[in-house]
């Protein structure tokens, strides 16, 4: 009994349970295009790795400033000896040998402390130290790069969902209007009033309608995964988007305007100009390798060696110079290495600015394409709902056949998604010549 009292009791609760578990498995979130940047730049799996980089370059930094820091060594040492036989070779021994007897050692401690503080050497301390600032900010000009790329990708992915958004929307309307037209043919068809072939031709334009629509909602769930991806939230999240956060284009320049922006403002040309500035300062470096090293030395020596020698307090301090002669036919190529690093860095830079040039003149020219086909589709938008009621007025006074009435129908859908669909781009167009100029973040 009390068994049957509690299945009762889990079947009551079942559907509730059901319905609290699909509410959590796909939360609503009303989304802005503000908030959809910030958290993709948050969770950025990329940017993560960026800083990982920039740490990696801060340590790099601080490991060459450590070079300039003395150099100590410790050392020490026990050990234990057989039984040698000593004989102290001095003036006074020579003169009587038997004076003094040889002495036992069995075992030997001693302790050693060396320093070593640069004061020149090539001013090779000195350039590796500013090469690897400059290549540390070259670093952080990386991630800013990346950055500003994520902001893009982030801003197209959200104009994706929205346009699969509006594309599903504008489907429906229209398949709300094909379906009373299919129960209004249906009632004149009972009446015999309309031809059954009529009845099927509208019956399969709304079929096929249906059938955008299926494609129209797989869309929007592929592009809210990949949003939800991007944003790191959970994959069943339903985005609601704020239309009106969209960033409408503004005015713009002249191509040379942006060109000469883009040197000015882009991340990548910066951390190529310093990466070129790295390259330069190590072939300083490399010619360092010319010079001598001069070091202040220091150290302690302690040593006991029992019944025969004490040494303690050993202490010696002197400036000591180092030079490779060999360096003299040897550090020529190092330094067309170093040279050579230049030189491809310079050719880079070069491909770079040819690049930039290009993307930002393909860009401008999207713009105004875009802008272009706005104009274009407005026109052609206000062509098609003329040529649709036109074509209904004549089908409604028997001169003109159903099929021409659907294909104006199919006409004016797709004058209205078109146009759609071009003011979406050319907002995502217009924030892609921004980031080719490097003004994205501003």
């Amino acid at each position: 009994m009390k068994d049957r009292k509690k299945l009762i009791l889990k079947m009551t609760l079942l559907p509730f349970l059901i319905m609290v578990l699909a509410s959590q498995a796909q939360q609503s979130k009303t989304l802005a295009l503000d908030e959809a940047i910030e958290l993709s730049i948050k969770n950025s799996k990329h940017l993560r790795l960026g800083k990982a980089r920039i740490e990696e370059a801060i340590a790099a930094t601080k490991e060459a400033m450590e070079r300039r820091l003395p150099d100590a060594i410790m050392s020490g040492a026990y050990m234990r000896l057989s039984s040698p036989a000593i004989d102290m070779k001095t003036a006074s021994n020579a003169r009587d040998s038997n004076s003094i007897a040889p002495a036992h050692v069995s075992q030997v401690i001693y302790g050693m402390a060396n320093l070593s503080l640069p004061i020149y050497s090539g001013l090779k301390i000195t350039y590796g130290i500013e090469s690897a600032k400059f290549l540390e900010e070259a670093v952080r000009m990386d991630e800013e790069n990346d950055r500003q790329g994520i902001i893009l990708n982030t801003i197209a992915a959200y104009i994706n969902l929205y346009k699969a958004n509006a594309a599903a929307k504008l489907v429906e309307e229209n398949l709300v209007q094909s379906r009373q037209r299919d129960t209004d043919f249906s009632n004149l068809e009972k009446n015999g009033l309309l031809a059954r072939n009529d009845l099927l031709k509208a019956q399969l334009e709304t079929s096929n309608q249906e059938l955008v629509l299926v494609d129209a909602e797989n869309d929007i769930k592929l592009a809210m995964v990949n949003m939800n991806l991007m944003l790191g939230l959970p994959e069943s999240t339903i985005l609601n988007l704020d239309s009106n956060s969209l960033r409408k284009p503004g005015e713009i320049k002249t191509i040379e305007e942006y060109e000469q922006l883009a040197s000015q403002n882009r991340s990548d040309v910066k951390a190529m100009d310093y990466r070129l500035k790295a390259a330069n300062t190590n072939v300083k470096v490399a010619k360092g390798d010319y010079y001598p090293g001069v070091a202040l030395t220091g150290g302690y020596i302690a040593a006991d060696i029992p019944k025969f020698l004490v040494v303690s307090n050993a202490l010696n301090i002197g400036v000591g110079v180092k030079y490779s002669v060999s360096s003299l036919w040897k550090t020529s190529s190092k330094v067309q290495q170093a040279k050579a690093r230049v030189h491809q860095l310079e050719a880079n830079e070069a491909m770079l600015n040819d690049q930039i040039h290009l993307s930002i003149n393909k860009a401008y020219q999207d713009y105004l394409s875009g802008l272009k086909k706005i104009e274009v589709y407005n026109k052609a938008l206000e062509q098609a709902t003329e040529n649709y009621r036109i074509n209904k007025n004549k089908y409604n006074n028997n001169l003109l056949t159903l099929t021409d009435l659907l294909d104006a129908d199919v006409a004016q859908l797709r004058a209205k998604m078109n146009l759609t669909f071009a003011k979406a781009d050319l907002v995502l167009t217009y924030q892609t010549l921004l980031q080719k100029a490097g003004l994205l973040n501003q």
